[in-house]
C-alpha cells in the first residue's frame, strides 16, 4: 500500500430524513430483522464497491460505514459492533487485494484497518446517540400526552362535578339529580354499572340502577339487595367509608350472586352520609379484569358528597315548608276559632242587649222624651257595635268560603274594593277548604295593595283551575314597584301559597303597574301536617 485511505465521515444528518426516521425508532426491532439487514447491507456494500474500484480504495471507508450507522440506530450495540467488525474485515480485504498481496505481511498493510476501526466505532456511537436521543423524544412525547389526556380526563370530571352541583345549587329536587349523577359518573368513568342504593332495614333499595347499551335497565330500580354476605354495599354500611372488592371470587350471600350473575367481577363504591346518618351508596361494577384504580374511588365520593348535599338541602327545605305550613295552618285554626267565639258569643250578647234595650225603649211613658232618646241613642250603638263586630268576624276567617265557595268570596271583595274591580272568575266547583282560604287572601291582600298603596285606578282580578292548579291573575295600572317584603304583607301571602306547595310571583316594574301571579296546585295539601 501507498497511504493511508483517508476516511470520509458520516453524520446521521447526511441520511435521508425519511430512512432516519423509520431507522431511529424508540423500539428495537427484532434480532433476526437486524441480522438479515446488516447482511444485507455487507452484501450491497460489497458489491457496490465492486462497481466503483476505479474510484480509488479512498471511497470504500465511506461505504461500509453506511450499513454500521444503519444497524447501530436500529438495533443494540452488540449487533452493530458485529457489523462494524464485519464490515472491516471486508474493508480490508479489498484493500489488501488491492495492494497485489493475498494476506499482508508488513505493518503498514494494517494502517488501513486501523483506521477504518475506530471511524466505525464512531459511526457505532453517533449511531447510539441518535437512538437514545429518539428514545428519550418518545418518552417526552408520551408523557405529553399522557398528562394532557390526564388534564383532560380531570377537566371533564370538573365540567361534570360542575353540571351536578349546579343543580344542586338550584335546589332542584333529588329524584331529578339522582340520575344526572349516575349518568355523568358513567360517562366520565366510562362504565354503564353505577348504581344509586339507599340503605333500608336488613338491606338496601336500588333507587337509580344502572343500564345496558338498549337502555335497559340492568339493575332496576327498587330492587332490594340482601346485606348478608360479601358485598361493597355491606361493607360501605359496616366502616361508614368508601370500599371496594377487586373479585367477587369467591364472595359468599344473595347480593354477591345477583352481582356474579351481571358479569360484574369488581367494585368500589363510597357512603352517602346526611346528617350523620347512612343514607345510601354510590356504587361503580367492573366487568373487566384489571382492578378498578384509586382514582376511581375519589371520583365515586365526589359525586356521593354531592348527593348527600343535594338530599340534606331538600330534607331541610321540606323541614321549612312544614314548619311554615304548621304555621299557617294553626294561624288559619286560631282565626275560625276566634271567630266562631266572636259570632257566637260577644257578637249574639251584643244583639240581645240591642234587643233588650229596643224593648226597654218602646216601654218608655210618652212623657219622657229624653229618656227615649237616651235609650234610642243607646240601642243604636249597640247596633253600630254589632256591624264593627260582623266586619271583624268576616276579617279574621272569610265565612262567605263556608256558605259559598271562592267564587263568590272573590265576587264579595270586588264588591267591597274601594277600585274598580274586573272580573274574570272561572270556578265551577269547591276547592278544599285551604286553597280556598290561601287564595281569598291573596285576593284581598292584592286589592287592598292596590288601592293604599298603588293608586291605581283599575284592578284586573281573572281566577281560574286549569291543569290541576288553580291560577289567580291579578293585575292593576297603579305605581308599581311592588316587591316581596316591602312592608305590604306579601311576604305572609308567600308563606301561606308556598305552604300549599305553590308558586308566587310579583311582577312590579318601576314604570307603573303591579301583576301578581298565584299558582296552587287544587290537591294541595299543608306539607308536613
Amino acid at each position: 500500500m501507498k497511504h493511508a485511505p483517508t476516511m470520509r465521515r458520516l453524520a446521521p444528518s447526511s441520511l435521508p430524513r425519511g430512512l432516519l426516521t423509520a431507522l431511529v425508532r424508540p423500539t428495537t426491532p427484532p434480532l433476526s430483522v437486524g441480522v438479515a439487514v446488516a447482511v444485507a447491507f455487507i452484501a450491497a456494500e460489497t458489491l457496490l464497491v465492486y462497481r466503483l474500484k476505479q474510484v480509488g480504495p479512498e471511497a470504500y471507508g465511506a461505504i461500509f460505514l453506511l450499513g454500521v450507522l444503519v444497524i447501530s440506530a436500529g438495533w443494540g450495540f452488540g449487533l452493530a459492533l458485529a457489523t462494524s467488525i464485519a464490515s472491516a474485515v471486508v474493508y480490508f480485504y479489498f484493500h489488501v487485494a488491492d495492494s497485489g498481496v493475498l494476506f499482508p505481511d508488513e505493518a503498514k498493510d494494517f494502517v488501513a484497518l486501523l483506521v477504518f476501526l475506530p471511524v466505525a466505532l464512531s459511526a457505532n456511537i453517533l449511531g447510539r446517540q441518535a437512538r437514545i436521543r429518539a428514545i428519550e423524544s418518545e418518552h417526552r412525547r408520551h408523557e405529553a400526552d399522557r398528562a394532557a389526556a390526564m388534564a383532560g380526563a380531570l377537566a371533564e370530571q370538573q365540567a361534570a362535578l360542575r353540571r351536578v352541583a349546579t343543580l344542586v345549587a338550584r335546589g332542584v329536587s333529588p329524584a331529578e339529580i339522582y340520575p344526572t349523577a349516575v349518568a355523568e359518573l358513567s360517562r366520565g368513568l366510562k362504565v354503564q354499572n353505577v348504581t344509586l342504593v339507599r340503605y333500608v332495614k336488613e338491606g338496601a333499595h336500588v333507587v337509580v340502577g344502572a343500564r345496558d347499551d338498549n337502555g335497559d335497565p340492568i339493575l332496576p330500580g327498587g330492587e332490594f339487595l340482601p346485606m348478608e354476605g360479601d358485598n361493597v354495599a355491606a361493607l360501605i354500611y359496616r366502616t361508614r367509608a368508601p370500599a371496594r372488592m377487586d373479585t367477587y371470587d369467591g364472595a359468599t350471600g344473595p347480593t354477591a350472586d345477583r352481582i356474579r350473575r351481571l358479569g360484574l367481577t369488581s367494585a368500589v363504591g363510597a357512603p352517602i352520609i346526611v346528617d350523620d346518618r347512612m343514607w345510601g351508596a354510590l356504587i361503580v361494577g367492573s366487568a373487566g379484569t384489571e382492578r378498578l384504580s384509586t382514582d376511581t374511588e375519589h371520583r365515586i365520593r365526589d359525586f356521593a358528597y354531592l348527593i348527600a348535599i343535594a338530599i340534606a338541602n331538600a330534607e331541610t327545605r321540606a323541614e321549612l315548608t312544614a314548619s311554615r305550613a304548621r304555621i299557617v295552618t294553626a294561624a288559619d285554626q286560631a282565626r275560625r276559632r276566634f271567630e266562631r267565639d266572636l259570632h257566637d258569643g260577644a257578637q249574639q250578647r251584643v244583639v240581645s242587649l240591642g234587643l233588650e234595650v229596643r224593648g226597654v225603649e218602646e216601654s218608655v211613658p210618652a212623657d219622657q222624651p229624653a229618656l227615649r232618646e237616651q235609650v234610642a241613642h243607646i240601642a243604636a250603638g249597640l247596633t253600630a257595635i254589632s256591624s264593627d263586630l260582623r266586619e271583624i268576624s268576616r276579617g279574621i276567617h272569610p265565612a262567605i268560603l263556608s256558605r259559598g265557595g271562592l267564587g263568590p268570596g272573590i265576587k264579595a271583595l270586588a264588591r267591597r274594593s274601594t277600585v274598580p274591580v274586573a272580573l274574570d272568575v272561572d270556578i265551577d266547583s269547591r276547592l278544599p277548604e285551604q286553597v280556598e282560604v290561601a287564595a281569598y287572601y291573596v285576593v284581598a291582600e292584592a286589592l287592598t295593595n292596590a288601592a293604599k298603596h298603588a293608586k291605581a285606578s283599575e284592578i284586573s282580578v281573572r281566577a281560574t283551575t286549569e291543569t290541576g292548579d288553580l291560577r289567580l291573575d291579578i293585575s292593576d295600572d297603579g305605581v308599581g314597584g311592588a316587591v316581596v317584603g316591602g312592608g305590604t304583607g306579601l311576604i305572609g301571602l308567600k308563606d301561606r301559597v308556598e305552604a300549599l306547595a305553590g308558586r308566587l310571583e310579583i311582577i312590579g316594574p318601576p314604570e307603573g303597574g303591579t301583576r301578581l301571579i298565584a299558582t296552587i296546585p287544587v290537591d294541595a295539601e299543608p306539607l308536613g301536617l
